[in-house]
């Protein structure tokens, strides 16, 4: 069995092994491909995993030998899953794999921005040191307990950060389309203006749709507290970059936490690098050592089982 990895190298750069994988068949593995390689490397390849490679319809067409497309993530718009269904070929993901690591970044920026962290990391040597005092700080330090956390979308993410807003003794609101009786205790459904307006935390963990696209936007900025403190672990274009620099230029909002951005890597023009109080991150949120190794874990039993002919259990 040809097996052939088109952009392996943000899942393993170096500190994981394929062995795994190469037990199932003859496997190349490319750290990076570009749209006018795809066809070439694929070749007469029957499996192909990818996570940002686009594998459109022409591709697909091109790659006659091609019948399973495995998904490096757990979001598969980089394959045209109406084309390769009709092409008779299976497309997998890979589901819930980072949970707990997004859930820690999204309070890792959270803190980050309560109690100054980076800043102070900083400046120890120097202000610290020709301080008078035992302590210094210049900014205030905000106590999380008692405040509001509006997140936005209640899958697995959503419900890893409320568990841990709840362990902080926040008050956990939620925009869901789940029913109340159906939310984990302690978590009330709320709307999205009601979340706005609540919210001295919101935390964006809803899918990009049409509708989400720019969901925080001047408009809806504008209903915040001017302490509020948005976090987006989700998806780059729910947050309009612009409106979020100038809002922060403002004062509108208190500080934006973010892992991802509408063009990744970040252009050099984006308007959130200079704006006051924002901090950025370089889409790593889902990225620990052992996010990754489950990820390879399930990426290759997808394999395996198309392989073995049973069932795949993250058939898309």
């Amino acid at each position: 069995m040809e097996i052939v990895v088109l952009d392996g190298y943000t899942l393993n750069p170096g500190d994981m092994s394929w062995d795994a994988l190469k037990s199932l068949g003859n496997v190349t593995v490319y750290d990076r491909t570009d749209a006018a390689q795809t066809v070439g490397r694929i070749g007469d390849a029957a499996v192909v995993l990818t996570n940002k490679v686009i594998i459109g319809r022409e591709v697909m067409a091109a790659c006659k030998g091609l019948r399973y497309i495995g998904v490096l993530a757990t979001g598969y718009n980089v394959v045209d899953v109406d084309a390769a269904h009709e092409l008779g070929i299976i497309v997998t993901n890979i589901p819930a794999y980072s949970t707990a690591s997004v859930a820690q970044m999204v309070f890792a920026h959270i803190l980050n921005v309560t109690n100054s962290v980076a800043q102070y990391a900083t400046e120890v040597a120097g202000k610290w040191t020709a301080c008078t005092d035992f302590c210094y700080w210049n900014t205030p330090s905000v106590e999380l307990a008692g405040k509001n956390m509006a997140i936005v979308g209640l899958g697995n993410i959503g419900k890893a950060v409320a568990r841990i807003a709840q362990s902080f003794g926040m008050n956990v609101i939620a925009v869901t389309s789940k029913p109340q009786n159906e939310l984990p205790d302690g978590v009330l459904s709320v709307t999205l203006d009601e979340a706005f307006a609540q919210a001295d935390v919101l935390s964006l963990h809803c899918p990009l749709t049409a509708t989400t696209r720019d969901m925080i936007n001047a408009a809806t900025l504008a209903k915040m507290k001017p302490s509020a403190i948005v976090i987006n672990t989700g998806r780059g274009p729910l947050v309009n970059e612009q409106d979020m620099a100038d809002a922060l230029k403002n004062g509108v909002i208190a500080a934006y936490g973010t892992d991802v951005l509408t063009v990744e890597p970040a252009r050099a023009d984006n308007p959130l690098l200079l704006a006051p109080r924002c901090y950025i991150t370089p889409h790593i949120a889902w990225a620990s050592t052992e996010a990754r190794h489950r990820l390879m874990n399930i990426a290759v039993e997808n394999v395996r089982q198309f392989i073995a002919g049973e069932d795949v259990i993250n058939k898309v």
